[in-house]
């Protein structure tokens, strides 16, 4: 229904001077000329106090009000001039608008929150990241400046210990440039034509004595003998690198890791499954988070930093491309991503 003051009014005017000479009616020297002459009168001062106390009341603060919300949305939400929402009735549209704006603003609340959280248990994790390997590399040191260093064995063993412990801080110093590098935009990827089935087979080759140590399988199943994808070479490798070695890592000893790469309408789907205890749902949602680990008793001794599914996942948004995960108790875990096919 189309509500305006105008038309308002004039309703508003017409019911008034109906019941104004309705009422004048009943008097006795009331005659039609009097009752024609009240009606036309009672509408058209009814009718014009309305439009005028509607109109400069109402209406026009409402409609305030409501370019106000606008250029809310336009600066928040980033919502075209075009694209918002038109409707007669300005109070319907303005309870629609502030309903819309305060449900958003809510979501936005709620999400700040959840990064702070989140912003908590990050500065939490690095803290104890960076003092872990730290402090064992500093013990060990201060042992020999103790006097140890005079024992040539012990020498050797803490100097190896304290080496291992700085080259774990050099890994996870270089993975948290990578990251922050990756979410300012500072490293571009460079898309060019490679072959997915060739960068899998070097990732085995890399990995093979880790494979050996827990008589691990590395099987590929392609359908074709080259499989032509647009993506950097670098970063990808970088990606099966890791998914292949957490599968190794977590995966059960004679186990079984198989990268599968599947044809589509417009992409090669990857898959990397391995046969090991699998990932409990709960922690499904969490396990590309920085630092974040199922086991959280889970030594640190292994030489990760903790950064590699984060790492993982902003390389293949980078590639405009999603990772998901499925994983089923005692069954195993299938990470998979898409890659646009090159001719």
């Amino acid at each position: 229904m189309l509500l305006n003051p105008r038309l308002l009014a004039t309703v508003l005017g017409f019911v008034i001077a109906t019941f104004t000479t309705a009422f004048l009616s009943f008097l006795p020297e009331a005659n039609a000329n009097v009752l024609f002459i009240s009606f036309i009168a009672s509408f058209i001062i009814a009718g014009i106090l309305i439009y005028f106390t509607l109109d400069y009341l109402v209406f026009q603060e409402i409609n305030k009000m409501y370019d106000s919300i606008n250029r809310l949305k336009m600066k928040d939400f980033g919502v075209s001039r075009k694209k918002l929402y038109k409707n007669s009735n300005p109070l319907k549209k303005l309870n629609d608008e502030l309903f819309v704006y305060v449900s958003k603003k809510e979501q936005e609340v709620n999400e700040l929150k959840r990064l702070e959280k989140y912003r908590r248990e990050f500065l939490a994790n690095v803290s104890h990241e960076l003092k872990t390997p730290i402090f064992a590399a500093q013990g060990f040191v201060h042992t020999l400046l103790d006097g140890a260093m005079d024992d040539e064995r012990v020498r050797e063993k803490f100097l190896t210990k304290a080496a291992k412990s700085l080259d774990g801080l050099d890994i996870l110093v270089k993975d948290l440039l990578t990251l922050s590098q990756m979410e300012t935009g500072d490293i571009r990827m460079n898309r060019e034509k490679i072959d997915l089935k060739q960068i899998t087979k070097e990732v085995f080759e890399q990995l093979e004595s880790k494979a050996l140590l827990k008589n691990t399988s590395l099987q590929v199943k392609a359908a074709e003998d080259k499989i032509w994808v647009k993506a950097d070479a670098q970063r990808i490798g970088q990606v099966m690198t890791n998914l292949v070695e957490n599968a190794i890592k977590y995966g059960y000893e004679n186990g079984k890791v198989l990268v599968m790469l599947e044809e589509d309408k417009k992409d090669w789907k990857v898959s990397v499954k391995d046969n090991g205890p699998g990932i409990p749902p709960e922690h499904l949602s969490r396990i590309f988070e920085r630092f974040y680990r199922v086991d959280k008793a889970r030594s640190r001794s292994d030489g990760s930093s903790g950064l590699g599914l984060a790492i993982v996942k902003h390389i293949l948004n980078a590639h405009k491309t999603k990772i998901t995960v499925i994983s089923k108790p005692e069954k195993g875990t299938t990470f998979s991503f898409k890659l646009a096919k090159e001719v």
